[in-house]
């Protein structure tokens, strides 16, 4: 296995002058200005004193420059500690101080908010949008002042493609310290290895080709694992150009995207699939005369062709699969993506797995599962094909631990060395892969029964009248917290409103097992809690 970084060096190199990171409707860096940019931090970060294995938080929105932060880091040796924006102030210097950051690369805007004296440890904040000095102590302002000259002095006659030069002796090192913001509380600085990276990179390479004639749309946060390994790092060291789209982009941006970036990869989640399937797909199909003609074999075939090459064509026309990940997809919207022939397949993954636990190409993956599996996973159970029990997982792509957290690490990893992935599921006499649920979420049933929120909540989803819902246990009683559609609102009298708990209830049931069934539907007034890979935040809601 290559290590990423040889691939990245030797992309550099024979891409020299072709784009690589762009900011959608802004700046673009070539694969030349993200190496001289780089060296360049490298020279600044030699004079601030910063040693390999030293650690250096990025939190930013998403940006080419974001990009450079991150390479700049990485090859230098250090460990990089990406923190999402979307948290708190006083969350971001908490983690930055956990980690041991000795400088911070963020935008002004999070660090006029941010208080130096909450990290006693940081020596410097540097801007990521236009690299300036937002702050630092004495030694590390003079090392800024002077590293520009530094590097003129060093290469006078220009940096040159030969000058490139990136370290692959540090399998084992850590590479980077990613804080999870999950479904289930506090976040954890999750450790991965240079050696994992390299797992991933090259898994993604061989079951995702792409060549420096491709383009992809960066729009999950770099600060997820998601985002970062399979929008960012992977295609980057293929020579791909990444369009980077800042905050999350409403709908019509992200079309618009998408359309002249014409990617050859679409990275998402489900819900952004089933928000797309709901506004244009079933709207399409469920009206007259067109659910007639569905009914017609010949021409049933011609309108799901049409359908599928509209939808591909919105997403630019050169997508060679879609791939969905962090939660399952509806049964509804994979029965109708599946009659279309889309190009899509789900896979598995965690932080902790960087982030690929299971994947399958579209052409042979097999509905309501997640792929089969990267490396080695097995199922904690009597009868795995049949019994769910925990998917534990092994492999060069896992986590060495979590940072600083002696408690979670006990936790994480079976006597036997396997690493505990939290969540419940069965494997197919194929390999597939099914998750059924998390362990902390699965509520025990009166009788004993082992019930799965997930199982529930894919049954409340089969009304058109929901948009999200969990289901919780309350005194030994399943409850659905539920919240509505309010487009489908808006076609309803007040009356149909009031009968709609009672109406989602037992269209619900109908699909559930007695054990599993439905006491009572209670209505949310806004949107769930989210993450930023867009699953619920179920602590929440207990």
């Amino acid at each position: 296995m290559k290590h990423y970084l040889k691939k990245l060096e030797e992309t550099v190199k024979s891409q020299w002058h072709k784009a690589a990171l762009c900011d959608y409707g802004g700046e673009s860096l070539s694969y030349c200005n993200i190496a001289t940019e780089v060296e360049k931090f490298h020279f600044f970060f030699k004079a601030a004193g910063v040693k390999k294995g030293d650690k250096i938080a990025i939190c930013g929105r998403n940006s080419a420059r974001w990009g450079v932060s991150f390479w700049a880091v990485n090859t230098y040796g250090a460990v990089a500690v990406p923190i999402l924006a979307d948290f708190l102030p006083e969350t971001i210097a908490e983690l930055t101080d956990h980690s041991g950051s000795v400088l911070l690369f963020t935008d002004a805007d999070i660090w006029e908010k941010m208080n130096p004296s909450a990290m006693p440890g940081l020596l410097g904040a540097i801007s990521i949008k236009d690299e300036s000095l937002l702050w630092a102590k004495d030694d590390v302002r003079k090392a800024w002042l002077c590293h520009e000259d530094d590097f003129l002095n060093a290469y006078p006659k220009d940096f040159r493609p030969q000058d490139v030069k990136y370290p692959t002796d540090n399998e084992n090192d850590l590479a980077i310290i990613n804080y999870t913001s999950g479904t289930s509380g506090s976040p954890k600085g999750v450790m991965l290895t240079y050696g994992a990276i390299s797992d991933t990179v090259e898994f993604s390479q061989v079951n995702m080709p792409n060549s420096p004639k491709d383009n992809i749309v960066s729009m999950l946060p770099m600060a997820h694992m998601y985002g970062f390994a399979i929008e960012f790092v992977y295609p980057c060291c293929s020579g791909c150009a990444i369009y980077f789209l800042g905050k999350t982009p409403a709908p019509s941006t992200l079309l618009k995207a998408m359309k002249e970036v014409k990617p050859y990869l679409v990275v998402t989640v489900p819900l952004v699939m089933e928000k797309i399937y709901e506004s244009s797909i079933k709207p399409a199909i469920s009206k007259q005369p067109v659910k007639t003609l569905l009914l017609i074999p010949g021409i049933r075939s011609k309108i799901y062709a049409t359908v599928r090459n509209k939808l591909t064509e919105a997403f630019g026309g050169n997508v060679r699969a879609f791939i969905m990940g962090g939660a399952a997809l509806n049964p509804e919207v994979e029965k109708v993506l599946r009659r279309i022939h889309l190009n899509y397949t789900v896979g598995y993954g965690m932080t902790e797995a960087c982030p690929l636990l299971a994947y399958e190409a579209w052409e042979n993956f097999v509905p309501g599962s997640c792929g089969k599996p990267v490396h080695d996973l097995r199922i904690d159970s009597t009868d795995p094909q049949h019994v769910p029990g925990e998917i534990q997982a092994r492999g060069a792509n896992l986590t060495i631990g979590y940072y600083n957290n002696p408690e979670a690490n006990e936790a994480a990893f079976t006597q036997d060395g396997w690493f505990r992935t939290g969540d419940l599921g069965i494997i197919d006499q194929e390999g597939n892969v099914f998750i059924r649920g998390r362990i902390k979420s699965m509520i025990l049933g009166p009788s004993g029964q082992n019930i799965y929120p997930e199982d529930i909540e894919r049954a409340l989803a089969t009304s058109p009248a929901v948009s999200e819902s969990l289901a919780v246990d309350r005194e030994g009683k399943v409850v659905a917290l539920v919240y509505l559609d309010q487009n489908y609102l808006e076609e309803l009298p007040a009356e149909a409103v009031a009968a709609l708990p009672e109406q989602i209830r037992k269209t619900a049931n109908v699909h559930l097992p007695s054990y599993s069934r439905i006491s009572k539907v209670e209505i949310m007034d806004k949107p769930f809690e989210k993450t930023p890979k867009l699953s619920i935040k179920r602590y929440l809601y207990k």
